[in-house]
C-alpha cells in the first residue's frame, strides 16, 4: 500500500517526525509514560473498527513532537493492483488538553488522489472537497469541533524525455478536528475512522457504501490510476 507522503499540521506543528512504533503509540507517550485508559481505548476502537472492503487500513509509525500520545494509520482506496487515492489519520491525546483544540483528543489527516485536469481547474473544486470532509462526519451524526484545513491542488506537465506523460493533477486535503469525548473522556474514534474512509471513498470516486444515499457526492473516477 501506497503510504501518504508529506506534512500534515494540527496548527501546533508538522509531522515530519513519525518515529515510533504501533506497539509504543498503544502503550507510551512521548516521554515513555503509560498511555491514559482513555488514549488506549480509543486506539483500541480504531484497531477493531470494520471498513468497505476496498479501503486497506494498517497502522503506521506515529509522530512524537505534537502531543504526549499519538496513534497513526495509513490508508489506500484499492482497485485491483491501482490504488485510486491514499491518505494518513492520526490521533493525537494529551491529557491535560490543548487550547487551540478545546479538548484532549485531536484528529489530523492527510488525503490526496488525482484527478482529471478539467476537474482540478473546477473553481468551486476546493470548497466541494471540504464539505465532502465536514458533509462525511455529519452524516454519521458525529459531534466535532475546531475544524481547520487546506486544499490544495497540483498540475504537473511533463517535458522533454518525459514528455510523452500525460498531464497529471493532483487534489490534498489536509485537515483537523477535535472529536467531542462520550462516556469516560473517549470519542468514537471507530466512527470518525469510518467517517474518514468515506472522505477517501469519494475523492476516488467509490459509490456510496450505502444504497441511495444522496448525501454522499462522489469525484469522477480520474484518468490513470496510480499502480501500486
Amino acid at each position: 500500500m501506497a503510504a501518504a507522503q508529506g506534512r500534515l499540521s494540527d496548527g501546533a506543528g508538522g509531522m515530519d517526525d513519525a518515529k515510533g512504533t504501533e506497539e509504543e503509540a498503544r502503550h507510551k507517550g512521548g516521554d515513555g509514560s503509560t498511555a491514559p485508559p482513555a488514549f488506549t481505548a480509543a486506539v483500541e476502537a480504531l484497531r477493531a473498527a470494520r471498513l468497505r472492503p476496498q479501503i486497506e487500513v494498517e497502522a503506521t509509525r506515529a509522530p512524537q513532537r505534537l502531543a504526549p500520545h499519538a496513534y497513526a494509520l495509513e490508508a489506500a482506496v484499492v482497485d485491483g493492483d491501482d490504488d485510486l487515492a491514499d491518505g494518513r489519520l492520526v490521533l493525537l491525546h494529551d491529557p491535560a488538553g490543548h487550547d487551540a483544540w478545546h479538548g484532549t483528543f485531536r484528529l489530523v489527516t492527510l488525503v490526496r488522489a488525482e484527478l482529471e485536469p478539467e476537474m482540478a481547474a473546477d473553481p468551486l473544486l476546493p470548497d466541494v472537497c471540504w464539505s465532502w470532509l465536514t458533509g462525511a462526519l455529519q452524516a454519521r451524526g458525529l459531534s466535532y469541533g475546531e475544524p481547520s484545513g487546506t486544499v490544495t491542488r497540483a498540475s504537473s506537465h511533463y517535458f522533454g524525455g518525459l514528455s510523452a506523460r500525460p498531464s497529471a493533477s493532483q487534489i490534498e486535503i489536509r485537515a483537523s478536528w477535535t472529536p467531542r469525548e462520550g462516556l469516560g473522556g473517549v470519542p468514537d474514534t471507530a466512527a470518525h475512522l469510518s467517517s474518514w474512509c468515506d472522505l477517501l471513498a469519494q475523492v476516488a470516486g467509490l459509490p456510496p457504501a450505502a444504497p441511495g444515499d444522496a448525501s454522499i457526492v462522489t469525484l469522477p473516477q480520474r484518468r490513470g490510476p496510480q499502480s501500486r
